[in-house]
């Protein structure tokens, strides 16, 4: 994100070191824990709290006695949202420093930056990212939601907002945005809506005055903008300066993901429609208790966001999945991942999908208010059957595609 974006972050931007816990008494060796985030760069806003959800998540397992009784290690690389640095950490974190697990990655191609690098090396790789699905890869583990599980349940509920049926599409000009912008065709489609314009949008682009010019003309009764980073905020700004967002709802599958509704004002960010697997908002004692450690361990805990909430759960779920293995061998720690181990994380229950590696996970239908992401309605337990249509790592285990699901 943009460096104003670090406003809101404060003084927990700073924390980045992780105070001491007690240490219990560990046996000889420490396991390794490689991750790769930005942490410095245009996305630091997403990566700072991802490295910091590492941290705590590491803290605890140790605190509670690590993990097969040893000391989990963190190894930590900034990646400065550069995508050659990702090569580079991640070939230094399988080949020298020698890690037993990687959890990293925010953009898709930094994840396919790294991916071949962690099949080749037999490094067990972790993706807590919303992505546009279709990754099949016995190697990989992705906790983030994907567009059957989140736009299938946005579309129509956005749409029954807007009591209207004619939708305007603004997407990041890459894989997700050119992806996603074809499920929501779909589902568009699938409610009995017509989309009535699709613009695609380098990720430096911050004018959107033609743009807002040419949705007027188009007169939809709903614009769904999966933009991303900080040059893309300024659409929203626009949006609301030009008077337009009275006029024409809004909902986004990426916004406030990063925090975003704490940079924008209530008065251009209030009645965004969102769907996300997590909200600080969320009203349940896992999520409450989560907080209260995160602000313990940095002061503060409003930078907490969904993708920091992803790698926290990511991590949790391997260290259950190496103790239940009994191993840290990565076709054990493959057996356990698949058979059926969840955990009860601060967005939820979290399940391992065994056919294709993603998690089934809530949705949770929201609204912003007050740069809050107010919970609407809780949608439990979604599959991830976009995936689940293209990959099946039981059937076909030697696997190693991104396939582009057919729409």
């Amino acid at each position: 994100m943009s460096l104003n974006r670090r406003n809101f972050l404060g003084a927990a931007a700073a924390l980045t070191a992780s105070p001491l816990l007690p240490r219990a008494a560990f046996a000889a060796d420490s396991i390794k824990l490689g991750a790769i985030h930005d942490t410095s760069g245009i996305f630091d806003a997403y990566g700072k709290p991802m490295d910091q959800a590492v941290r705590l998540a590491v803290q605890e397992i140790n605190a509670a006695g690590g993990v097969l009784g040893r000391e989990v290690e963190v190894f930590a690389y900034d990646t400065q949202s550069d995508m050659a640095l990702y090569s580079q950490y991640g070939q230094q974190l399988t080949r020298q420093d020698r890690v037993d697990v990687v959890h990293g990655g925010i953009l898709s191609a930094s994840r396919e930056a790294i991916r071949q690098t962690m099949r080749k090396t037999k490094t067990p790789y972790f993706y807590n990212v919303l992505y546009e699905g279709g990754v099949c890869d016995r190697n990989i583990f992705i906790n983030g939601v994907t567009p059957a599980q989140q736009v299938e349940a946005l579309v129509p509920y956005a749409m029954g907002k807007a009591a209207g049926k004619k939708v305007y599409i603004l997407a990041a000009d890459y894989n997700y945005g050119q992806i996603t912008a074809r499920w929501i065709q779909k589902f568009v489609a699938d409610n009995g809506g017509e989309v009535v314009g699709t613009d695609f949008f380098p990720l430096d682009v911050s004018d959107f005055g033609s743009t807002l010019a040419k949705i007027q003309g188009a007169a939809p009764d709903l614009v769904i903008a999966p933009l991303v980073g900080g040059a893309h905020l300024s659409f929203f700004r626009q949006w609301a300066a030009a008077g337009m967002k009275g006029k024409i709802p809004l909902a986004s599958t990426t916004l406030g993901v990063g925090n975003e509704q704490k940079v924008l004002t209530a008065e251009e960010g209030d009645g965004i429609m969102v769907a996300y697997n997590y909200s600080q908002e969320l009203d349940t004692p896992a999520n409450t208790a989560f907080k209260a450690a995160w602000a313990k361990a940095y002061g503060s805990s409003d930078n907490i966001h969904e993708t920091a909430v992803s790698t926290y759960q990511g991590v949790k779920t391997w260290a259950k999945a190496v103790d239940m293995a009994g191993s840290l061998d990565r076709d054990a720690l493959i057996a356990a991942m698949e058979s059926g181990i969840s955990i009860d994380g601060p967005s939820g229950k979290i399940t391992v999908d065994a056919k294709t590696h993603h998690a089934v996970l809530d949705v949770h239908l929201m609204e912003f208010k007050d740069q809050k992401m107010q919970v609407i309605e809780t949608l439990p337990q979604r599959q991830p059957i976009d995936t689940q249509a293209v990959c099946d790592l039981g059937a076909n285990p030697n696997d190693n595609t991104q396939y582009e699901i057919q729409i």
